[in-house]
């Protein structure tokens, strides 16, 4: 899809399967289960969507996925089945090494999993040429996680940038090439990011784990995940209606469905209407 000078493809990682009381928070099951249905094992199937961007002559890759590294058990899990972002951007004519940047939202598992593999019994970064940028309070968080969110944050996923020098930390807002801007919108940890990609007159925003799919834009269906849940109830009073009101194409991390839509403010909800990306 194009926005001005600037492209962008919608890519995957695949799906992962989480348990659907944690995805909806303090939703009862019999209201989200309408919207996407559990398994036997109360697991509800996400997608993990990635956005290639090309944009001031740079292949800007957001999110990597799971990726390849999780042992059987916990492969199990989560439903995980073999990461596909590599054959996604083969479709696409890109090898690893030709990714100039990548950004993660934030750290945990399912964003970042793809920023490294194994390489001969070590760990290395999968984009060798690529710098990875993140709030530097979300990997400070990453690097000391709490008993709450320890199992989200595997250091073998970020940990080996630093070591190679491929790790830039950002504090706060910023605009990384003309026209693709990360903001840091706190809730779901204290330091995740959005993008806001803007070129010709046209916008699209990553609302990341602040709407991870369409079924979380009403209001009070925020994840049992979140930190600071009523910090994230602020920014989507915030920023849902400010990609209403512009106009702006809304970008979704984990709707297996519709990884990109219009919103549309109807008798005061928000209604979604989907667009065909590649």
């Amino acid at each position: 899809m194009k926005l001005g000078s600037l492209d962008f493809h919608i890519l995957s990682d695949g799906h992962v399967l989480l348990d659907g009381g944690a995805m909806f928070g303090v939703i009862p099951r019999p209201l989200w289960e309408k919207k996407i249905p559990a398994d036997s094992r109360n697991r509800i199937r996400l997608a993990m969507n990635c956005v290639l961007i090309r944009a001031a002559g740079k292949n800007i890759l957001v999110e990597t996925g799971a990726g390849g590294k999780m042992n059987a058990k916990l492969r199990d899990i989560y439903g995980l089945g073999e990461p596909r972002l590599a054959t996604s951007l083969r479709d696409h004519g890109l090898e690893p090494s030709d990714i100039d940047i990548v950004i993660n939202t934030h750290l945990h598992f399912d964003h970042c999993g793809g920023n490294t593999r194994i390489e001969r019994d070590k760990v290395v970064p999968t984009f060798p040429n690529a710098q990875y940028v993140v709030q530097k309070g979300e990997f400070d968080h990453a690097m000391r996680p709490t008993e709450r969110d320890r199992a989200s944050y595997l250091q073998e996923n970020f940990a080996p940038l630093a070591e190679a020098g491929q790790l830039a930390l950002i504090e706060d807002d910023r605009a990384i090439v003309p026209g693709v801007e990360l903001l840091r919108v706190p809730g779901h940890t204290a330091d995740m990011q959005c993008v806001k990609l803007t070129s010709g007159g046209q916008t699209a925003f990553l609302f990341a784990d602040l709407v991870p799919t369409t079924a979380h834009l009403p209001l009070p269906w925020i994840m049992g995940y979140d930190l600071y849940p009523m910090t994230t109830l602020e920014n989507k009073r915030k920023w849902i209606p400010a990609v209403v009101r512009e106009g702006w194409l809304a970008l979704f991390v984990h709707d297996p469905a519709i990884p990109a839509a219009y919103l549309r403010e109807r008798d005061g909800r928000w209604e979604h209407e989907p667009v065909t990306v590649d």
